[in-house]
């Protein structure tokens, strides 16, 4: 026995083994700067998130970069096969077994990765057979190992689209309540009405519990960051920014909202924001330009007086939402920055179309039609016909 090829065919093998365990099986943090799945992405993302940026129309580079998701979890599947084909091959070239092979003479490398290739895909050629009882062993428990590691891939796929689907269904709901891309601004004005500030309060513990909800599945499943939304405007990071701004700005400047729920989706968002930027081991940054300057601020408390939303507005108000937003934009610009993710801003650069403008066109169509019933209703005479007057 070649103690080299068995220590290294061993080696291999548990390494491809538990890094396929912490990244499918285990809902825990994967740990190790060393993994598969790690090298794999850092390998492979940085390349394609660079040629992908190269392309100048936006739905295309998007387009581009969404592949990326699907397609790096069935190369990651073709890794961990390669890594487990290779170390039990490994082993067989270790155990130095004789092989009847017509096209390599000897005991060819070659040959132990051709006969564990066709063991751990369980073809059953049987065109090469070991004359030996621990090369047999080891073909029993590479089969095992392959037809589980397939009904483990199998399962993997379910629960990671699940999770996404979970995840895209309220970040979509938000199109009609935040514009697209979704703005603080936004979300204060089309809240600005009788009643608006429960229906703002139940959103609020809506997206207490997506916060949540993405915090567990996506580190336990890193790779869903990488997860694009259908929609070129719409993406997780800006959705999760956007509702950070928004509890910064009702805790920080806004009156008659209930600030209790602002501050616990706020904790919850940031707590989901800082872990999933470590993940990436990435550190905030201070730098880049500001989402929010003097002119904008400004800007952003005339259009929430507008809409009728009484502000704080004091000599001390833009330093206290400064001060909120010191505690996430960092891990929001450097997870933009990685991701490729475009951050929302605090007001609409310029109007878009989307379905909640078109609806309240015609609604405030429908309503002015009503006040001028009513109106003329109020104004005419009460008349009673002819026959009436008979009747008495």
């Amino acid at each position: 026995m070649h103690i080299f090829w068995f220590c290294a065919g061993v080696a291999l093998i548990l390494v491809a083994l538990l890094d396929a365990f912490q990244t499918v099986i285990s809902p825990r943090r994967a740990t190790g700067r060393f993994r598969i799945t790690r090298l794999f992405y850092i390998g492979t993302w940085w390349p394609w998130s660079r040629l992908a940026s190269m392309i100048s129309h936006p739905r295309k580079r998007e387009t581009a970069l969404s592949v990326y998701g699907p397609l790096s979890l069935l190369l990651l599947i073709v890794v961990w096969a390669a890594a487990l084909l290779t170390g039990f091959g490994f082993l067989f070239h270790s155990l130095r077994a004789p092989l009847a092979d017509t096209m390599f003479s000897g005991n060819d490398l070659r040959s132990d990765l051709y006969i564990s290739g066709t063991t751990i895909f369980t073809l059953g050629i049987g065109d090469l057979t070991p004359h030996s009882s621990w090369a047999r062993l080891i073909i029993v428990l590479e089969s095992g190992i392959g037809l589980g590691f397939l009904a483990m891939v199998i399962s993997y796929f379910p629960v990671l689209y699940q999770a996404f689907s979970r995840r895209e269904v309220s970040i979509s709901l938000l199109d009609a309540r935040a514009g697209s891309p979704p703005t603080a601004a936004e979300i204060m004005r089309r809240h600005a009405y009788k009643g608006g500030g429960d229906a703002l309060n139940i959103l609020l513990v809506e997206w207490e519990r997506w916060s949540a909800e993405l915090l567990e599945s996506h580190i336990s499943y890193p790779l869903l960051c990488y997860f694009r939304s259908q929609h070129t405007n719409q993406s997780w990071l800006s959705a999760l920014t956007s509702v950070l701004d928004v509890c910064s700005l009702l805790i920080a400047g806004v009156q008659d909202h209930a600030a209790r729920q602002a501050q616990l989706t706020f904790a919850i968002a940031r707590h989901a924001l800082v872990d999933i930027s470590q993940i990436f081991s990435l550190q905030p940054t201070t730098g880049g330009q500001d989402r929010l300057p003097l002119e904008k601020f400004d800007l952003l408390y005339g259009n929430l007086c507008q809409a009728g939303i009484r502000v704080c507005r004091d000599a001390d108000s833009m330093e206290r939402l400064k001060k909120m937003r010191l505690l996430y934009e960092g891990h929001a610009r450097v997870l933009s920055d990685y991701l490729r993710m475009p951050l929302p801003p605090w007001i609409a650069e310029q109007p878009r179309k989307d379905n909640w403008l078109s609806v309240a066109k015609v609604r405030e169509q429908t309503e002015s039609v009503s006040q001028e019933n009513e109106n003329l209703e109020t104004a005419l005479p009460i008349a009673f016909p002819d026959d009436q007057h008979h009747m008495f």
